[in-house]
């Protein structure tokens, strides 16, 4: 019930906040009564209830016209110190629109109305001092000290106003500041992500570069191959020939339907629109992560655990082999970045019928706000890598200290991105 109240409460606030000439309107309202209190009395009480509306009416533009409400207040004050021999319930707009002028209007008109109001202390303390009874009634010292408090007191009032309103100001300022900072920084860290994923993408592609361009080397070969049996006769007797020739058809349908499968994940998946050529480095797989772990070991204590057989289940393709090596690396690298001195990791290949199991833990203080900082090659290229082979990726802080990643890739899955035209 608290929590609906505060979420009721808040939303009313954000409300006016949007509609300020309504809140302001709600407030001159409420001081109308007090105002023409202090102003109906006596004779013509159609006018003095015109007098007391000055006070009061103006303050609806408070907040959208802050000089205009000033100004009607302004008036207000000059007819009372022309007909009023002293200070009325209407002076009560006298801060609050002081303090409106600094908090929502131009910086410089306000000093002009700060300058107005003291002198207007000013003249209101001699004008109820000089008035015929306190004329006669006060000596000289007792007249200057009476003079003398009633223009400190209004000064003092009016300078109260002022710096509350120039605090609001300045931390409504400050208040905008940061949240335009805020969206800064938001829409700076989607575009690091985005070139992250990007430069990721280009990543793959240049690896996975030797896999197609290996595929394509067997058909060649065999189509070669192939073509010779077909063309010369001192090849062999014509049933051996045809026999290798239709080998080497098998070979190259095999081949090319795996240099298939590989290109169409590329092209889903990779969607680099700079056009910039990449260049070409050898890809990995989870064969190379002994020796990944022992040129890591210099820097990092790192054990290696393999569970289940590697033959028991199809073998990983290329690409989806290079995926859980990077992983791996990854992982090894945020390890030394955020895990700090002292710190170690485990590296668990856990080998199941339908897919394999990336675990990789480390018993050191990184967390995850320090790992994903979307610079480059962390969490997002991961997520990215292991997503292209139809897997998943999970990071999350451990509960007795370090940090966590599991990526799972299964392996066999159809690609998670399809080519236009391509039937599912």
């Amino acid at each position: 019930m608290s929590t609906r109240r505060r979420l009721s409460i808040r939303g009313i606030h954000n409300w006016i906040g949007r509609h300020p000439m309504v809140g302001d309107a709600v407030l001159a309202l409420l001081l109308t009564p007090f105002a023409l209190a202090g102003t109906i009395s006596g004779h013509y009480g159609w006018a003095r209830a015109l007098w007391g509306l000055c006070y009061v009416v103006p303050l609806i533009w408070r907040r959208a016209r802050p000089d205009v409400a000033a100004a009607g207040v302004a008036v207000a004050c000059l007819v009372q110190l022309v007909v009023a021999t002293g200070p009325n319930a209407g002076n009560v707009t006298v801060p609050i629109v002081i303090y409106a002028v600094i908090a929502y209007g131009n910086a410089r008109h306000a000093r002009w109305w700060l300058w107005l109001a003291l002198a207007g202390s000013l003249a209101a303390g001699l004008r109820w001092s000089l008035n015929d009874d306190v004329f006669r009634s006060y000596g000289r010292q007792e007249l200057i000290l009476n003079i003398t408090a009633l223009t400190i007191g209004c000064a003092v009032t009016v300078l109260m106003a002022w710096y509350a309103g120039r605090f609001a100001r300045e931390r409504r300022l400050n208040l905008e500041q940061l949240r335009r900072r805020a969206e800064d920084l938001e829409r700076e860290r989607d575009q690091r992500v985005k070139l992250a994923t990007q430069e990721e993408r280009t990543r793959i592609a240049r690896e996975m570069h030797d896999i197609v361009a290996h595929s394509l080397s067997v058909i060649v070969v065999q189509a070669d191959g192939g073509s010779y049996l077909a063309h010369h006769d001192d090849a062999g007797d014509a049933e051996s020939r045809l026999r290798s020739s239709a080998t080497a058809l098998d070979t190259i349908a095999e081949t090319a339907r795996t240099a298939l499968t590989e290109t169409r994940r590329l092209v889903g998946v990779l969607r680099d629109d700079s056009g910039r050529p990449a260049d070409l480095t050898p890809s990995q797989g989870l064969a190379d992560l002994p020796a990944l772990i022992e040129e890591t070991r210099g820097a990092l204590p790192v054990t290696l655990q393999v569970t289940g057989d590697p033959d028991g289940h199809p073998a990983l393709s290329a690409g989806a082999d290079l995926a859980c090596y990077r992983v791996v690396q990854e992982s090894l690298t945020n390890v030394l970045k955020h895990a700090g001195p002292g710190a170690s990791a485990l590296v668990q290949i856990i080998h199941r019928p339908d897919r394999v199991e990336v675990r990789v833990t480390d018993d050191g203080r990184g967390s995850l706000a320090a790992t994903d900082d979307g610079a480059g090659h962390g969490l997002v290229g991961m997520r990215e890598r292991v997503s292209a082979w139809g897997g998943t990726l999970e990071a999350r802080d451990r509960l007795d200290g370090g940090y966590q990643v599991d990526a799972v890739i299964p392996v066999e899955s159809t690609p998670t991105h399809r080519t236009p035209g391509e039937t599912p």
